[in-house]
């Protein structure tokens, strides 16, 4: 996996303590490291997720996974010609280490889309705040504000459910909702080798494009 693009455009200052900004890696390999991750919700994505986006959507410009992970998402997109920009919040020996999300100002130079699995509730023993509705409406507000600034493309993967959840539907409703797809396969979520859950939710990718025309509704698709 190449990655050459600087992180940010505008990092926030950084204390005189702080190291300065560098670049994601060039050429990290993908593997699962060997210890939990601590405070924060790590189920790898399987390809197949990933591939059912990608058969519906064309993406525009470099792409930002910014909850990597060990970097399953990341390399389905490279698969598919795509640059990736790959952080997150833990070090799982891939990508940038160590950026928060929901802290970040701006999205790396040259993005246009962002493309992740939130870690918010894919499992019955993920932690309370993260598992809250209200959690998860944050972490999209603030992925369409981002991704607005760019005029490009949010890509997330959500339970099914979540679609219809009342805390979502002015966010939903207010946002450029270009597509649904509807994954008609159960995901088996896998953590550290183990079985986490099997297959008890359905899911599907909320896709938002704010170079969508005006007017134009949301389309219902399958993967």
């Amino acid at each position: 996996m190449d990655v050459t693009l600087p992180l940010f455009d505008r990092p926030a200052e950084p204390a005189a303590s702080d190291p300065p900004p560098g670049r994601p890696p060039r050429g990290r390999p993908v593997h699962v490291s060997g210890y939990e991750r601590e405070g924060q919700d790590f189920y790898a994505t399987p390809d197949w997720v990933t591939e059912s986006l990608l058969r519906h959507v064309r993406l525009r410009g470099p792409v930002w996974e910014p909850c990597c992970g060990d970097g399953a998402m990341a390399k389905v997109l490279v698969g598919h010609g795509y640059d990736v920009v790959a952080s997150d919040i833990a070090d799982r020996g891939f990508g940038q280490a160590g950026v928060d999300f929901l802290a970040c100002q701006g999205v790396p130079r040259g993005c246009r889309s962002i493309v992740t699995n939130p870690p918010y509730g894919d499992s019955g023993s993920h932690e309370g705040q993260s598992r809250s509705p209200a959690a998860m409406r944050g972490f999209l507000s603030h992925a369409l504000a981002l991704t607005e600034s760019v005029q490009g493309q949010l890509a997330l993967l959500v339970r099914l459910q979540w679609i219809a959840g009342a805390r979502v539907a002015d966010v939903m409703s207010a946002a450029p909702f270009a597509a649904v797809i509807v994954l008609t396969r159960r995901i088996r979520w896998f953590d550290m080798g183990e079985k986490t859950n099997h297959g008890q939710h359905h899911h599907a990718w909320v896709v938002f494009d704010y170079e969508r025309p005006a007017g134009q509704g949301p389309v219902m698709l399958y993967g």
